[in-house]
């Protein structure tokens, strides 16, 4: 009878819960929610046992406070950084599709107005608008999707071969379906368990100066870590245990920041994603490429500016490469092609 009780208040009390806050009672959501607190609560520890333990550096702060400054700025920039990045859209296909459509509405509409003006100042008179362009909304809009899809595609390719069975929507190239957040996405990277949300071309820019500012904040608490060891080292190490444990962690944690940023950066210089890189074998229109020749690069100064500034517009859509420009990127290089700044 009192365990009853007890789970009939804790499941009135979470019914309370999700009223109050209605994205708790999504399991996946919650699960982000939780992982986003830990992270926050883990750069507070690490920030928190700094400013208790080492009197060295609250000396510091007084004497040079633009230092600490400096560095609480860094701090509070990368979580802000992290917060947009993990609520940016990685530019989704439907998201995408929807935009094509009422671009084409829009022009469709406005094409109809100037036809009416035209036909009334012929006729010295008004025209009655008609809802024919309402009937014709469906159709006009999926074709035109599906035609601006196909036509980035090498001619013969079957229309069902471009279709996701999970979302039944054309996929442009380079989108691949997401089993996590389940839709498909554009330059679809990786699905990112610590920012709860996909990467892709909406939003790698976003998670690229994320890792850069992580790392750069993780490297600065680690030297300042060790500069509070070193100077405790005549000291018992038990004494520093906490800070010696917190230490090795953040170690690794900086290896592994510094490796991921150096990825994301050759990613991005050669205009690849992850997924093209690991699965490169198993994607179709990349299985006969060589492994040296990257299908999408512009060279990298055109790489970095449309990475950069190619932002303002998250769904613009790439179409895949002619056998004659296939052909001239697998060509090796000269000494003239240095010279000319083929690479670039």
């Amino acid at each position: 009878m009192v365990i009853g009780m007890c789970r009939s208040f804790r499941d009135r009390a979470l019914d309370r819960c999700y009223h109050c806050f209605p994205c708790l009672s999504d399991p996946a959501r919650r699960s982000s929610l939780v992982l986003k607190v830990t992270l926050v609560m883990l750069h507070l520890v690490y920030v928190g046992i700094l400013f208790l333990f080492d009197s060295d550096l609250i000396d510091k702060t007084k004497k040079e406070p633009w230092y600490t400054a400096l560095y609480l700025l860094l701090f509070f920039a990368t979580l802000v950084q992290y917060f947009i990045t993990s609520g940016s859209s990685p530019g989704y296909v439907l998201d995408a599709m929807r935009a094509v459509n009422e671009t084409n509405v829009i022009c469709k509409k406005s094409s109809m107005a100037k036809q009416r003006q035209t036909a009334s100042s012929k006729n010295g008179s008004l025209p009655v608008e008609g809802c024919q362009s309402g009937r014709n909304f469906q159709g006009t809009d999926s074709t035109s999707w599906t035609k601006l899809v196909m036509d980035m595609y090498p001619p013969g390719t079957s229309i069902r071969s471009c279709i996701c069975p999970y979302c039944n929507v054309e996929q442009p190239p380079r989108a691949k379906h997401c089993y996590d957040c389940d839709k498909c996405v554009l330059h679809f990277d990786h699905h990112c368990v610590w920012l709860g949300t996909c990467i892709g071309q909406g939003n790698h820019c976003k998670f690229w100066w994320y890792i850069c500012e992580e790392s750069a904040l993780c490297l600065w608490t680690g030297i300042l870590y060790i500069t509070y060891l070193r100077a405790n080292i005549s000291r018992a190490w038990w004494n520093d245990a906490i800070a010696i444990l917190l230490l090795i962690p953040l170690s690794i944690f900086i290896v592994f920041l510094l490796l991921l940023l150096f990825f994301h950066s050759y990613l991005i210089l050669t205009n690849q994603t992850t997924y093209e890189l690991v699965r490169r074998r198993r994607i179709p229109y990349l299985r006969g490429i060589p492994e040296r020749v990257y299908p999408f690069s512009k060279g990298v100064c055109h790489n970095l500016y449309d990475f950069c500034c190619g932002g303002s517009n998250i769904y613009s859509l790439e179409p895949l490469p002619s056998a004659q420009e296939l052909e001239e990127k697998s060509r090796p290089y000269t000494c003239l092609d240095v010279l000319t700044c083929r690479c670039c």
